[in-house]
């Protein structure tokens, strides 16, 4: 698939919204990023959603700074956003923003998010568990899990960062440019720690903003136990090739720290 061919952007915001059956929240996250973010451009990506979600895309994007590409079938997170990371590239943005359009990153902390990137930093993480961040409305055994995750993707690959799996980021496309992203292993949510740990190994500046992620309220959580099983697998497998091979693979084109 090739990136859609739009005049190119000349710099700015592209902000990507890889979308499976969110009609409910979609066009309230749209609405909140056109009203912070008023220069940013927005890429919706849906993965063929089953509940009409495409359709909701493409009357949203009957506004001039919101576009659709439509993707035949649920080919998961991670190729959307390499996709999407692509697709900012060919058009000249400086910066892409990663986010859920489930309503559980909240619009109003993208400012912020931004500001950091055009501040210098390569990567921005939103992060829930630094000092400032908070997370509202998930059960115990969510909280264990992040936090428990986190800390054994910290432990194993060697990381100073303290929320890999955070989905709220802030790229800079200099940094996503060297970025061999036909490597990564991950298809999935494991796209998220893959990609932030290469980064960080390729000596890329990273940020961590404090932010408050709060748990969808409409819709169904994607979070399952595959998710976290495909996780834990790619964290083992990486921190085996950090200690005992060649580390990620697609640090190759930008070198390792």
């Amino acid at each position: 698939m090739q990136p859609p061919d739009d005049p190119p952007a000349r710099g700015g915001v592209l902000v990507l919204l890889p979308t499976y059956n969110e009609r409910a929240t979609l066009p309230g996250t749209v609405a909140g990023v056109l009203h912070h973010l008023p220069l940013a451009q927005i890429l919706i990506i849906d993965d063929g959603s089953p509940d009409g979600t495409g359709r909701i895309a493409d009357q949203l994007a009957d506004h001039p700074r919101v576009s659709v590409h439509h993707r035949a079938g649920k080919l998961g997170l991670g190729t959307a956003y390499v996709w999407g990371f692509q697709a900012a590239i060919d058009r000249g943005y400086d910066y892409v923003v990663a986010m859920d359009s489930d309503g559980s990153h909240l619009v109003s902390e993208l400012p912020a998010l931004v500001a950091a990137a055009e501040a210098g930093a390569g990567l921005v993480i939103g992060a829930r568990w630094v000092p400032g961040g908070k997370i509202v409305n998930w059960p115990w055994y969510r909280r264990w899990i992040s936090r428990t995750g986190t800390a054994v993707a910290r432990i194993a690959l060697k990381s100073r960062l303290h929320d890999l799996t955070s989905g709220f980021r802030v790229l800079d496309t200099s940094w996503l440019r060297r970025l061999d992203t036909a490597a990564l292993d991950s298809q999935g949510y494991a796209f998220q720690v893959e990609t932030a740990w290469t980064l960080e190994r390729m000596g890329c500046p990273i940020t961590e903003v404090p932010i408050t992620f709060v748990e969808r309220v409409e819709g169904r959580s994607k979070m399952t136990p595959g998710i976290v099983w495909e996780a834990l697998r790619g964290v083992l497998r990486w921190g085996w090739r950090l200690r005992f091979g060649a580390g990620s693979s697609a640090t190759k084109r930008g070198g390792a720290a």
